[in-house]
């Protein structure tokens, strides 16, 4: 029998990400409780809505990344970075620190709605 069809909202809403106990994280086959769970279908509907979480929170980490990169190289600071200190700081290449700067001007410059 097939399962309803999830809307694309709930579908993509991230898992809650539950306390992890100081003692389970220095176990480590021990994730999120998804090493005792015996059923497929929900290890796989947990997992994935763990790889989902954690995908949307690397989008907006790197967006974070983007801003404070884009701050940091603004000509009006007079404490102004350069791209090759901020590549350095965040462990990039000066390339990739270039378009982090670029995006994340983008991203300061757009109307919050």
């Amino acid at each position: 029998m097939a399962q309803p069809e999830r809307s694309e909202q709930q579908r993509l809403r991230p898992a809650p990400l539950l306390f992890e106990p100081s003692a389970a994280v220095a176990d480590p086959e021990h994730f999120f409780g998804l090493e005792s769970m015996e059923d497929p279908k929900e290890l796989l509907g947990r997992a994935t809505e763990l790889a989902l979480a954690f995908r949307a929170a690397t989008d907006r980490a790197v967006e974070f990344q983007a801003m404070a990169a884009a701050q940091l190289a603004d000509p009006r600071r007079f404490d102004r970075l350069t791209t090759a200190d901020i590549a350095e700081r965040a462990e990039w290449t000066e390339d990739y620190a270039k378009k982090m700067v670029e995006f994340g001007r983008t991203l300061l410059n757009t109307p919050q709605s």
